[in-house]
């Protein structure tokens, strides 16, 4: 299913991902569920090598490894001495130990480099097998599409519904159930570039709570669309008919519960499909009338631990902020990333910054320097063009500024210079951006979402 085209594809661009909803037969169905039971038993076993290495070491003083190297010999001899195990195909299962070994070292680089412990990824630990859903994940090794279908390693034949063609041969897979029962299939491919007409206006994005995207152009502000809090009577009422029905510890949930449970999980899936849907809906309006994107690089992360936890959650920043990187990747626009400190202190017409920050109930920045009123999330939006080394002239549609500088560089270093105080007004800076409009990779993208 995959078809010529006259996208161009850009070296260096990342890659992309395609997902398609699967039909699955009963005998494919129960041959991927005996695929994970498998690649569960060895994720396990490598988290329990992991930590039999860690208490060796920490014991004896020794300094053993437990990598990729080691867990391959050890797949290679569980593949030869357990039947059920070598009954399954070797190229998920040479994935599931590539996985654990990223995670792992992952989780170690964190714990080296001294980051705080909220911030870090954590070691892998066990997969449970009432809890965690099935993921496969097939090289091209495993994969084949003939005649419309999907053909993996260990002779399992799918369906997929195909929404579209593909534009290249992809390079893997991944089969996943979701929390509904869905199966999916989402198709790894080179990143390729559609591009747009040029039109000459640039834009600046300011995320918030009240406001989900403010920008420089009233046209393109995005409200909040209250998904969660629409739907929230209806997960209310799940949550209760969960709690009832409740089974006690050792005990198996019963026939209300997994129906009380399947409801509240599809009506949470409703409720991320529309703000997906929102998002990209607003990226794609707002990369096809603009030709570069200054955006604030906000990690809505902290937001959880506040009182504003609820209503940032609803808000989706995170899922509408990678909509719109990764609109831009596809399109090839200028995307610039901004350092988001002192953004509603300084004034977007004189560029001073006010001696104390600002707070939340106060909606309107009034610069003492210049005597400058405007919204404060406007302003903000405006800073975010002045960061990014572009013409605040290109939002009224005017032609824009290139950023001095490489093509690859950084905006959070000249962002966290020292405050001046109001009344000592300063040039705009012209801070060399940060370009991610063909740098972006997809897949790491589609974690930023969640």
């Amino acid at each position: 299913m995959t078809r010529g085209s006259a996208m161009a594809y850009v070296e260096g661009a990342g890659h992309a991902r395609y997902t398609f909803r699967l039909r699955l037969s009963c005998a494919a169905r129960t041959a991927l569920v005996a695929e994970w039971d498998r690649c569960r038993w060895l994720w396990n076993e490598c988290v329990a090598k992991s930590r039999a290495v860690y208490l060796h070491n920490r014991e004896t003083g020794e300094k053993q490894t437990c990598g990729p190297a080691q867990l391959d010999r050890m797949l290679t001899e569980a593949r030869r001495t357990i039947p059920w195990l070598g009954e399954g195909s070797s190229v998920v299962q040479q994935q599931v130990v590539r996985d654990f070994g990223r995670s792992r070292a992952q989780a170690h680089k964190d714990i080296k480099e001294r980051l705080p412990v909220a911030r870090r990824v954590g070691m892998p630990t066990y997969k449970k097998k009432r809890e965690a859903l099935p993921t496969l994940n097939y090289t091209r090794r495993g994969l084949r599409l003939k005649d419309g279908r999907l053909h993996l390693a260990g002779g399992i034949v799918v369906r997929v519904v195909w929404s579209r063609e593909l534009p290249a041969e992809p390079s893997s897979v991944r089969v996943y159930q979701d929390s509904l029962g869905h199966w999916y299939g989402s198709f790894v491919l080179p990143a390729a570039v559609e591009p747009l007409p040029e039109t000459g206006r640039v834009l600046g994005v300011d995320w918030g709570v009240r406001q989900t995207a403010t920008t420089t152009s009233d046209a393109h502000d995005l409200p909040h669309a209250q998904h969660g809090r629409k739907a929230g009577t209806k997960l209310i009422r799940y949550d209760r008919m969960m709690a009832r029905r409740r089974p006690k510890k050792g005990q198996p949930a019963s026939k209300g519960y997994r129906e009380a449970k399947k409801l509240r999980a599809r009506a949470y899936k409703k409720v991320a499909r529309q703000r997906q849907d929102t998002g990209r809906k607003w990226a794609k309006r707002v990369v096809r009338d603009h030709d570069a994107i200054a955006v604030e690089d906000f990690k809505p992360r902290f937001l959880a631990k506040s009182t504003m936890a609820r209503k940032a959650a609803d808000a989706a920043i995170g899922a509408t902020k990678a909509a719109l990187l990764e609109m831009g990747r596809k399109h090839g626009r200028d995307v610039r990333l901004v350092h988001p400190a002192h953004t509603t202190m300084d004034c977007a017409n004189c560029m001073s910054r006010a001696k104390h920050a600002l707070p939340l109930g106060e909606r309107t920045y009034t610069c003492t320097a210049c005597g400058a009123v405007s919204p404060r999330d406007k302003n903000s939006a405006r800073v975010m063009l002045l960061r990014a080394g572009l013409n605040p002239a290109g939002a009224d549609g005017a032609r824009r500024r290139r950023a001095a500088g490489g093509a690859v560089h950084s905006l959070w270093a000249a962002a966290r210079a020292p405050p001046r105080a109001c009344g000592r007004p300063r040039a705009a800076p012209r801070y060399p951006a940060r370009h991610v409009s063909v740098t972006i990779d997809s897949d790491e993208l589609a974690t930023l979402g969640q």
